[in-house]
């Protein structure tokens, strides 16, 4: 009777874990093949907006860019501007979103915004890969909240905790 009780919860066990992981690989699966979500695309909009009305009250103009999300990012960069004959262009990757959207709507649209911000202004250097004291000053008066030059993955990985 105890092995059979025994076997029957091991086998529910397993059951759940299968099923935990089906659900999980569908929804990986989804979000790689479909369209951002909704709700993703309002936070972007959102912040969006608040950084041009920082722009428009710390600059005095407002300069909106085509902001991008794509998947044709290598690797963990989390955004790019680009400055190509004239055209400046900001590009989101898409593959950190589902793992890390809190960072990305809180710390790297305005980090982006902040080098093409430079770049409309005639601030173009390479000295400090875009990344000088005045690029960290306009990206923090833009609403940045982490205005690095690289993504810190040890505070990602800790707002993700229960406890702070």
């Amino acid at each position: 009777m105890f092995k059979k009780r025994l076997e029957l919860i091991f086998i529910s066990i397993m059951l759940i874990a299968i099923s935990i992981l089906g659900y999980n690989y569908y929804k990986s699966y989804s979000f790689k093949n479909n369209d951002i979500p909704d709700n993703y695309k309002k936070r972007i909009a959102d912040k969006e907006q608040e950084v041009l009305q920082n722009m428009q009250q710390n600059f005095g103009f407002i300069f909106k860019v085509p902001l991008i999300v794509t998947d044709k990012f290598k690797g963990k960069l989390y955004g790019l501007t680009s400055y190509k004959n004239g055209e400046i262009k900001i590009y989101l990757n898409k593959k950190v979103m589902q793992e890390s959207m809190d960072y990305l709507v809180d710390s790297v649209i305005a980090h982006e915004y902040a080098h093409a911000l430079m770049f409309k202004l005639g601030h173009l250097h390479t000295k400090d890969n875009g990344h000088s004291k005045k690029w960290q000053q306009t990206c923090v008066k833009l609403g940045g909240k982490d205005c690095q030059q690289y993504v810190d993955r040890e505070e990602i990985i800790m707002s993700k905790m229960p406890f702070k």
